[in-house]
C-alpha cells in the first residue's frame, strides 16, 4: 500500500464523468403518494441513504427532470443545512430523481464507495471553505468540481472502502435490528395496555393470540366506563407525571468546566443527533440528578419535541431536557407512553404563538395512562425488559462502532494506516479471497 504522499491530488471534476445538481425549485405540488423515489437533503446522512420519509413524483415529472435523475453508483452531497454529507445511491433503490442535491457520477478511475468516504472526512474542513451564498450559504456545482482529492490507485480505493464499509454494514445491521426490536415491543405495548387486544379477545369469548394460558388468565375479560372511556376491569388510570418523575435541566452556561474535567453538555440538538460530539463542557461537579448516562430516558419539552433512549455517553443535562425517571415503574412501560402522547405534544408546541413552540407540566397532569394489576406489569416487564435492555446494548455497540469507523477514516484516507494490516481483525466475513485480492 502507498501513503497519501504518493498519491496524486486531483481536481473531483477531473475523475467523474459528470457533476449536475438536482431540482432546484418549488415541488410540495408535485409529491404523490407513489411513484419514483424523489430525494431530498433530510434523506441523505453521512455514509447512508435514509428512506424515512421519502416522497414520490410521477413517472412525466421524473422525465422532465432527466437532468436531476440518479442511478445506484451515484454519489449524492447535500448543498444546504447539513452541507457536505454524502452517500452513494444503493443498488436497491434503482431509479429515482432528486431536489438540491449535487449528484456526482464517478469516472471508471473513481470508486462510488471510496469517494464518499473522503467526501465525508472532509466535510468539516474543506467542503466549509467552499461554501457559497450571502443569504443561504451552500455547497454548489462548482464548488464540488474544484474540491482537491488524494486518489490512491483504484484497487487502493476499494480496499479501503472494503473496510470502512464492513464498519458501515455493521452499523447498518445494528440500526435495522433496533428499528425492528423498537416497533415490536412498541406492539406488544400497544396491543396489551393502549388497544387491549387481549380483553377484548377474552370479552368475546376468544382466545389472546400468541400468547400462552398463564399469561392470558392475567387479563380480565370485562370492561368498566372511566373518564378515559371502556378500560380493562380493575385497571387504573393516572397520570404521567404521577408514574414518572420529569427532571428539568440546568442552564449549563452557569456552571463552566474546572480546569481540564468537564462533562459534554446534551442539549436538543444532541438528543436528536445521539452523540456530544463538539458540544459545549460543563462542570462536573453538579449535582448528580443532572447527570445523564446511556440507558436513560430524555425528553425534549421545548422546540423540537423528541423523546430517545439517551446512548451517547455521560453528560450534564441542558434546560430545555427532561431526565425521565421512575422508582415504581419500568423504564420501557413510561417510555412506551411518552411516546404515545407525543403526537399530542407535539400539536400543543405546534400551536404555542411564540418563537419556540413548547409544553408545560400541566400537560404532563392532563395525559393519562393505564396501568394494569401488578401480576400482569411484572409478567409483561420479563418479557419486555430483556428486548428493551437488547436495543440499549446495540446502540452502545452502534456508537462505538462509529467512533471507530471516525477515528479510521481519516487515518485510511490519509495513508497514515495501511489497510492489510488492520483488515484481518475486523470479521471473519472478510474471506481470504478478499485478503488476496489486495
Amino acid at each position: 500500500m502507498s501513503s497519501s504522499c504518493e498519491w496524486p491530488e486531483v481536481l473531483l471534476d477531473e475523475c467523474c464523468i459528470e457533476i449536475t445538481v438536482g431540482h432546484v425549485g418549488p415541488m410540495a405540488s408535485e409529491y404523490v403518494t407513489s411513484g419514483i423515489p424523489f430525494l431530498r437533503s433530510q434523506n441523505v446522512e453521512p455514509f447512508r441513504i435514509n428512506l424515512q420519509d421519502i416522497k414520490f413524483i410521477t413517472q412525466e415529472f421524473h422525465e422532465s427532470l432527466r437532468k436531476s435523475a440518479l442511478s445506484p453508483g451515484d454519489v449524492v452531497i447535500v448543498r444546504t443545512g447539513k452541507p457536505g454529507a454524502s452517500a452513494v445511491i444503493p443498488e436497491t433503490l434503482s431509479v429515482s430523481n432528486c431536489s438540491d442535491l449535487v449528484i456526482v457520477h464517478p469516472g471508471h478511475n473513481l470508486d462510488s464507495k471510496f469517494l464518499a468516504f473522503y467526501i465525508n472526512s472532509i466535510a468539516s474542513k474543506d467542503v466549509s471553505a467552499q461554501l457559497v451564498g450571502a443569504v443561504q450559504q451552500h455547497f454548489n456545482v462548482g464548488s464540488a468540481r474544484n474540491l482537491k482529492i488524494r486518489l490512491p490507485r483504484l484497487p487502493e480505493q476499494r480496499a479501503i472502502a472494503h473496510v470502512l464499509g464492513y464498519l458501515d454494514d455493521k452499523i447498518e445491521l445494528n440500526r435495522q435490528m433496533n428499528e425492528t426490536l423498537e416497533a415490536m415491543v412498541r406492539a406488544i405495548f400497544k396491543s396489551w395496555f393502549v388497544d387491549f387486544d387481549p380483553v377484548r379477545a377474552k370479552a368475546e369469548g376468544r382466545k389472546p393470540v400468541g400468547m400462552d394460558a398463564e399469561t392470558a388468565a392475567l387479563f380480565p375479560d370485562s370492561f368498566e366506563e372511566t373518564e378515559l372511556g371502556m378500560v380493562p376491569m380493575e385497571w387504573v388510570i393516572k397520570s404521567l407525571d404521577e408514574i414518572a418523575d420529569f427532571l428539568n435541566g440546568l442552564a449549563m452556561q452557569k456552571f463552566p468546566p474546572e480546569g481540564k474535567d468537564f462533562l459534554p453538555v446534551i442539549k436538543i440538538a444532541e438528543l436528536h443527533r445521539g452523540n456530544t460530539i463538539g458540544s459545549d463542557r460543563a462542570s462536573p461537579n453538579i449535582d448528580l440528578r443532572y447527570i445523564v448516562d446511556d440507558g436513560d430516558i430524555l425528553f425534549s419539552w421545548s422546540g423540537s419535541l423528541g423523546i430517545c433512549i439517551w446512548c451517547g455517553g455521560i453528560g450534564a443535562l441542558n434546560q430545555h431536557l427532561f431526565k425521565v425517571t421512575s422508582s415504581d415503574y419500568p423504564v420501557w412501560f413510561y417510555y412506551f407512553w411518552l411516546i404515545e402522547h407525543l403526537p399530542e405534544f407535539q400539536t400543543i408546541a405546534a400551536g404555542k404563538a411564540t418563537t419556540m413552540g413548547h409544553i408545560q407540566r400541566y400537560h404532563l397532569s392532563e395525559a393519562k395512562v393505564v396501568i394494569p394489576i401488578a401480576p400482569l406489569l411484572e409478567k409483561a416487564d420479563n418479557i419486555i425488559r430483556p428486548l428493551f435492555q437488547l436495543i440499549i446494548k446495540n446502540n452502545l455497540e452502534l456508537r462505538n462502532l462509529s467512533s471507530i469507523r471516525d477515528v479510521l477514516l481519516p487515518k485510511l484516507l490519509s495513508g497514515e494506516i495501511q489497510v492489510n494490516g488492520i483488515e484481518r481483525p475486523l470479521g471473519d466475513s472478510l474471506s481470504k479471497e478478499k485478503h488476496a485480492s489486495y
